[in-house]
């Protein structure tokens, strides 16, 4: 008989990376796209339903998945990004999370018609955003770095402070009706936050000492780090209820902080299984849904909840908490908008109502359906109006998508130029201060500094580039370089200048393709053959292809030394050449290359032919 736990795994895969693929594909927001596929499969088509395939084991599943994600979080978090966001960002964490709490458990009280009870519980849990859903929004939106780093910072401090402020709520409740006869519980409950802090911390430094000591190998550090998180995640949590999540954020933070130098690849990893997590989970999540959960979003209590959360509750929380902390109002109003709930609000939510509801608190019956119906709503909102609303208030990138050009020389000088007359965001990084002379005399955007130090990733802002291009002299700096951002901006985004010494020679072709990013324009043209074309006379031409004038006409007139060095799609996309690139230029494009001072000539000289010709009729 086919195993069907083994077809829900296998389907639940499929379904949550190919949500993923079509997401990046069509330029959706995930987890919106996820939540869908998870519904479809789910309560709408009956296919599957993870928490009954999955059985006792569906809750731990859901739990060790949420802690490793939030672990992942708290990686990114490094002190030294608190320059200028220190103040709001304590602010909106303390005094926001405690207005966004008061005035959602009134809004559940007096909208969603729950009692004072089930209301404290649900309105601390739903100040929580999470990095599951702030991360990806994030990277679609490209904001700017101040309203960036203070969504970041806030989704991940408040996941876990969220859950412990529903657990709080819940044990002052059974305190005030006399449940719990004493104040010990509640000191308990302190005492257990503590340790959990504690705990994070102690492993944090734990562990990064015997990275630091090489009592780790390479190759298992990574999977070292999974087994310790899910580790100190399950003593936390047995000792209180929530507090593991807690306990890995603080062993995230502590590990971000220590200057490890391995730290980056254990991340990189970690964002992979990330990836793989948050898909998966959200298609369980969803799926599992029941049919009535569904018709229950619909009733006018629910919504009407909803909708307050989102335009009065969450605004008014981080104008309020942010007053004096230097935030401009286009920033308060971006930072207001963005919340999405997701997978901490909907696994911590369902243990919640089951608890409610065996201590005698019927009306946390709706609290699944409440709870989904903030996520689905937020998620949907928010993916598709962050974008837009960042871009009207001027804080994301604007324009055509930018490149970032390591090493500064004639060559990149003259192909910043190019691509500034195209309204192209373009930025020049380099070490000597020499070496940027020219830039700064052409007026090219330039940063001093090693792309690679810790210096330059905490103040050079990457958000508006797309591409890193990697045009200097060292071919070695230049694959380091590209294989150190390959993770984060993707192979087909990261480029090096040719490592040939001559064409068919040099490097071999197997190590060059393997080793950093893809081979810029062609492998016969290295930075000495360009900077000798400069000096020979070369010009920067563009060409557009029209119906009349096709690519291969264009190809087919072209001199052979012409180097092809990027285009421009209609949309505005763009293309850099490279051996690999498999688009094929088509009508409308705009075609930039080094072309020979004749060919220049040329046109020139058909331009005043024409000229004449004009004049004498």
């Amino acid at each position: 008989m086919f195993p069907l736990e083994l077809f829900e795994i296998m389907l639940i895969g499929v379904l949550g990376i190919g949500s993923q693929w079509i997401a990046w594909r069509y330029r959706l927001p995930a987890i919106v796209v996820m939540s869908i596929t998870g519904l479809l499969v789910g309560p709408i088509f009956g296919i599957i339903n993870p928490e009954e395939g999955f059985g006792d084991l569906y809750s731990p599943i859901i739990s060790v998945a949420v802690a490793i994600i939030l672990f992942e979080g708290s990686l990114n978090l490094n002190f030294k990004e608190l320059r200028d966001i220190s103040k709001p960002i304590f602010r909106i964490s303390t005094l926001g999370a405690f207005i966004a709490w008061i005035l959602g458990s009134l809004t559940a009280h007096y909208i969603a018609g729950l009692s004072w009870a089930v209301s404290f519980v649900i309105g601390g849990l739903f100040i929580v955003t999470g990095p599951t859903v702030i991360m990806p929004l994030l990277r679609q939106a490209k904001l700017n770095p101040r309203p960036a780093k203070i969504l970041k910072w806030e989704g991940i401090i408040v996941d876990p402070f969220g859950a412990l402020l529903a657990v709080f709520a819940f044990k002052v409740i059974e305190f005030l009706t006399g449940v719990i006869p004493d104040i010990t519980h509640l000191l308990l409950f302190f005492a257990a936050s503590v340790f959990a802090v504690v705990l994070g911390w102690a492993f944090g430094r734990g562990l990064g000492w015997m990275f630091e000591e090489g009592h780790v190998p390479e190759f298992l550090k990574s999977p070292v780090v999974v087994v310790v998180v899910i580790f100190c995640f399950t003593i936390a949590d047995i000792v209180m209820h929530e507090t593991g999540l807690l306990s890995v954020t603080a062993m995230g933070i502590t590990l971000a902080n220590m200057g490890i130098s391995s730290i980056s690849d254990m991340r990189h990893f970690k964002e992979n299984i990330t990836v793989l997590l948050t898909s998966t989970i959200f298609i369980m999540l969803t799926a599992s849904l029941e049919r009535e959960t569904l018709l229950q979003i619909f009733s006018p209590n629910i919504i009407g909840y909803v909708v307050l959360m989102m335009i009065v509750v969450r605004p008014l929380s981080i104008f309020l908490s942010t007053i004096g902390t230097g935030l401009s109002l286009n920033e308060k109003t971006l930072v207001g908008w963005i919340a999405p709930r997701g997978i901490v609000a909907l696994t911590v939510s369902s243990y919640f109502a089951t608890i409610l509801l065996n201590a005698g608190y019927q009306d946390a019956e709706i609290l699944t359906a409440l709870t989904f119906a903030l996520v689905i709503f937020t998620v949907v909102a928010h993916g598709f109006s962050i974008g837009w609303l960042a871009k009207k208030l001027g804080l994301s990138s604007q324009g055509h998508p930018g490149a970032l050009l390591i090493g500064s020389n004639k060559f990149t000088v003259e192909l910043s130029k190019s691509l500034m007359k195209a309204d192209i965001p373009v930025i020049i990084v380099d070490s000597n201060w020499e070496s940027l002379s020219l830039a700064r005399k052409e007026g090219v955007s330039f940063y001093y500094g090693d792309m690679l130090s810790e210096q330059t990733e905490h103040i050079l802002d990457t958000i508006p580039y797309d591409y890193i291009l990697t045009i200097t002299d060292d071919s070695a700096y230049n694959s380091l370089v590209c294989t150190t951002f390959v993770p984060e901006y993707g192979r087909t985004n990261v480029f090096k200048i040719s490592p040939y010494t001559e064409y068919g020679n040099g490097y071999s072709s197997g190590v060059v393709s393997k080793v950093g990013g893809r081979i810029l324009f062609d492998k016969k043209f290295n930075l000495d053959d360009l900077l000798e074309k400069l000096d020979d006379g070369y010009v920067f031409r563009q060409t557009t292809l029209t119906e009349q004038f096709s690519y291969e006409q264009y190809v087919a007139e072209k001199d052979d030394s012409t180097v092809f060095l990027y285009l421009i799609k209609p949309s505005g996309q763009l293309k850099f050449y490279s051996e690999e690139m498999r688009t094929v230029p088509s009508t409308g494009d705009k075609i930039i290359s080094l072309t020979p001072p004749t060919k220049e000539k040329e046109k020139i000289q058909a331009k005043i032919e024409s000229i004449r010709d004009i004049n004498q009729n």
